[in-house]
């Protein structure tokens, strides 16, 4: 297997943001709010710069509910929120999912809280429990899971 690594899509135009056209979860949201300062999207590669996952995070201030938060809580961020999340290959997500929460609290010291906008199915809430996040809060129509920092 190769070693895979975490990389930033800085932008649209760079080469690896085509793949944002793969979000099965939230393809609505268009792909320039993914970019900025209080966003970021983190794909996984392997050595060869092939994508292996990607998941797009919003910095918020406190836990959105919905999307409608999501992209309007955005000042004085405290809080990363991981709103989709796809893979190309078993176990990748798992991976990224724990790099792009390492390379968040390396890099962001004002965020003190992980979370994600999930949708409420079943599938979300095995990802997130497997991979060590607990139920912060049910919404009407999303989840929020936390991961505590690592």
């Amino acid at each position: 297997m190769s070693p895979a690594m975490i990389y930033t899509i800085k932008n649209l135009s760079d080469p690896l943001a085509t793949y944002l056209n793969d979000d099965p979860v939230r393809p609505h949201i268009p792909h320039e709010l993914r970019f900025g300062s209080n966003s970021q999207v983190f794909a996984l590669t392997d050595d060869q710069n092939h994508i292996e996952a990607m998941v797009c995070a919003k910095f918020c201030k406190g836990v959105p509910s919905s999307e409608q938060e999501l992209l309007t809580l955005v000042s004085d961020p405290d809080t990363a929120v991981f709103y989709t999340i796809w893979s190309y290959k078993p176990g990748a997500g798992r991976r990224l999912i724990k790099e792009a929460l390492k390379k968040a609290q390396s890099e962001l010291p004002n965020v003190k809280k992980f979370v994600t906008l999930s949708p409420p199915t079943d599938m979300a809430r095995k990802f997130h429990l497997t991979n060590g996040a607990t139920v912060f809060r049910v919404n009407t129509d999303t989840v929020n899971y936390e991961y505590i920092q690592l």
